[in-house]
């Protein structure tokens, strides 16, 4: 696999171990290179048909690790950003 653009931060946020760290900072981090690359992309109808769909994936993926973290900053009793945002 080609590494692509978005995803040090992608691998950032998946690799992380803390989880107060996860949550906003390396989750938004990925999820704003992944939607700035699709944005990229939509303007010059470039990139591949993997790449879109390892985007797509990615992002489902940081939804999932957000709503973990999220129920895991609320039921630790850990002070934290708000988890939703």
């Amino acid at each position: 696999m080609t590494p692509y653009i978005w995803y040090e931060s992608y691998r950032a946020a998946v690799l992380e171990t803390d989880w107060v760290k996860m949550m906003p900072k390396r989750i938004q981090a990925a999820e704003s290179a992944i939607q700035e690359r699709q944005r990229v992309l939509s303007l010059d109808h470039g990139g591949t048909p993997e790449e879109r769909q390892a985007m797509a994936n990615a992002l489902s993926g940081m939804k999932g690790l957000r709503r973990e973290v999220a129920d895991w900053l609320l039921t630790s009793g850990v002070p934290g950003d708000d988890p939703e945002s």
